[in-house]
């Protein structure tokens, strides 16, 4: 694919997209593992997400294998691999615990941030010792809109490829929303559910008659003939110490077999002409545009690098007989629902990033070479700080409410 073409896709076109079928790694009818789900209802097993699709005319049962949120997590994590491994150079923003009570946390990048450039982790550093939020570089992104998406264009471009929400803002989380640009997801095509079998034999053969004490830290004592248990300890069998044998058992309705899944790739160029860059030109919005849609190529063609290991148990391949339009050919698709094969490898994708970022910096549009690097809060170590130690006590459970 040519820059030229690429320009023509962004001005005109309605997608870029790809559709390819996977098999298990381990051949075709081997079991695979899709994530669970909460069920409905009290005290109900997770289970699979299953529905039914029509493919080809025909209904038929699918299985969800990876969500759109699960695919832009990963597309980020092998763009993440890229930055550090020296392929790619691209604006990103950066909180380094170094130094700090929490060292070992290490560097975390807009890439790896929950909530992406509008993460709490992020709203809760220090840029030059002023909190982020109210410098130059954090106002900016803060009061991006639509409208003007020039500061995360320069600072956190991949916000407007995988998409981001101002939550965390003023007027009660009604900040500015970008959509994703890149909708990617894979599903498992005529599933059959299976069951999954569990046990555990103890070599030690620790018997589930002797009674033991466990405290609230999750240290754990023999219960003496005649001793009492002391305020937070209850007596326990071995099994919850993790010790002893556990009896085989089978779970219903976990694992499944598929004909194969189907990864389908769609790149939304209507979402990129949603984006204005102020008071640049229209010449430098749709350069501005092209390099977002060139960095969602080297997001894909990165991700098909790393592979497919979605979780245990489910790691998929290409399917080397799968039909045609469905071998993972990139397809331009016009306003007017026609498509034809792009060619593009991921060395191709770089060229053509490459070629969109010095034409857009031509026009007028900044892109900044090097990570914006913040420290945290003081508050925020001491939160991870005594969020361990409460950990390490067994004690407080994970907020899983969200920001």
């Amino acid at each position: 694919m040519k820059y030229s073409e690429l320009l023509d896709a962004i001005s005109s076109g309605a997608a870029i997209r790809r559709v390819r079928r996977l098999q298990p790694v381990g051949g075709p009818g081997d079991k695979i593992f899709p994530p669970t789900y909460p069920a409905a209802g009290n005290n109900q097993p997770p289970r699979h997400l299953t529905e039914h699709r029509r493919i080809g005319g025909v209904e038929v049962p699918c299985v969800l294998c990876d969500s759109a949120a699960s695919q832009a997590n990963r597309m980020e994590e092998a763009l993440e691999g890229a930055l550090a491994d020296g392929r790619l150079t691209i604006p990103t923003i950066l909180m380094d615990f170094a130094g700090t009570d929490a060292a070992d946390v290490g560097t975390i990048s807009v890439l790896e941030a929950p909530h992406r450039v509008y993460d709490a982790i992020l709203r809760d550093g220090l840029l030059d010792g002023e909190p982020f939020r109210s410098s130059t570089v954090g106002a900016a992104l803060v009061q991006a809109t639509l409208r003007d998406v020039t500061a995360l264009y320069s600072h956190a471009p991949t916000a407007l490829v995988f998409g981001a929400w101002n939550s965390t803002g003023g007027g009660g989380g009604l900040g500015a929303k970008f959509q994703r640009a890149v909708v990617s997801e894979i599903v498992g095509v005529n599933v059959l559910a299976g069951a999954r079998a569990g046990s555990r034999i103890d070599p030690l053969g620790i018997r589930a008659g002797i009674p033991v004490v466990k405290a609230t830290d999750g240290s754990w004592r023999l219960l003496d003939e005649g001793a009492k248990t002391a305020k937070g300890e209850k007596v326990v069998k071995p099994s919850e110490i993790n010790h002893g044998n556990i009896a085989p058992s089978v779970e219903e309705g976990l694992g499944v077999t598929v004909d194969y899944a189907l990864q389908t790739w769609v790149l939304s160029v209507p979402a990129l002409r949603r984006l204005r860059f102020g008071a640049a030109t229209a010449e430098a919005a749709l350069r501005g545009r092209a390099v977002l849609a060139a960095l969602a190529l080297v997001a894909l063609l990165e991700l098909d690098a790393s592979g497919y290991a979605l979780r245990s148990r489910c790691d998929l391949v290409p399917d080397t007989d799968a039909p045609e339009g469905q071998r993972g050919e990139l397809q331009l698709v016009q306003a007017d629902g026609r498509a034809t094969t792009i060619v593009l490898d991921l060395a191709g994708a770089y060229r053509l990033l490459e070629e969109a970022v010095a034409a857009a910096t031509e026009h007028g549009l900044p892109w900044q070479q090097k990570p914006v690097r913040l420290t945290p809060d003081p508050r925020l170590v001491q939160l991870v700080v005594r969020s361990r130690a409460l950990a390490l006590a067994g004690r407080g459970e994970d907020d899983a409410s969200g920001e």
